[in-house]
């Protein structure tokens, strides 16, 4: 009998970076379009950038990369968002 590694990945991260990376890029389209787009892509990131850390934690750091960038997309998206992004410009 074969025994397979245990599988040691985050598939979390990658969603979150990606989810991040969408809010992020919708962010800037005016008229409250990119506060809502933007704004709310990356709430839904900000819930799977927690649920992937506490897993990347408890696998020895796995997928720990793609959340830290996913994080930083987040707070680029809520700075942008707080001067005016997606309300005003």
């Amino acid at each position: 009998m074969s025994s397979s590694p245990a599988r040691t990945t985050n598939r979390t991260a990658w969603p979150a970076f990606w989810v991040a990376l969408a809010g992020l890029v919708l962010m800037p389209i005016p008229l409250f379009i990119g506060f809502v787009l933007g704004g709310g892509l990356s709430l839904v990131a900000a819930v799977l950038v927690v649920i992937a850390l506490l897993k990347g934690l408890s696998r020895q750091g796995k997928g720990i990369v793609p959340v830290v960038f996913a994080g930083i997309f987040i707070a680029l998206t809520w700075a942008g968002i707080s001067a005016g992004g997606g309300i005003l410009w």
